[in-house]
């Protein structure tokens, strides 16, 4: 019993080491703190807009990306400005819109 009990704390001891060398690669391997902005051109109704940023947000919850999204209109009808009016709610994205081009 005794030898079982040995060889799983050995097992465990052996997974923990492997862990931790596991995450201070990852460390080592991520970028630094070097913002960027991530710009999203939105057209029509914004179709797969929503599933973007959120993708993009996740990223910067996880840390494997620091920046900002930007939301740029490139003829997004009235239902996708209100999509990307009501996404640029949420901190860390904005929501760009060139007026020129509407005249």
């Amino acid at each position: 019993m005794t030898e079982v009990f040995q060889f799983l704390t050995v097992l465990l001891a052996a997974f923990g080491l492997v862990s931790l060398g596991w995450l201070a690669l990852g460390a080592l391997l991520l970028p630094g703190v070097c913002p960027a902005r991530m710009v999203v051109d939105a057209r029509d109704s914004g179709e797969g807009l929503e599933q973007t940023v959120k993708a993009l947000l996740w990223l910067r919850r996880t840390g494997l990306w620091w920046g900002e999204v930007v939301i740029e209109d490139c003829g997004l009808d009235r239902d996708g400005e209100a999509l990307a009016h009501a996404l640029a709610e949420q901190p860390g994205v904005t929501f760009s819109q060139d007026d020129f081009d509407r005249i």
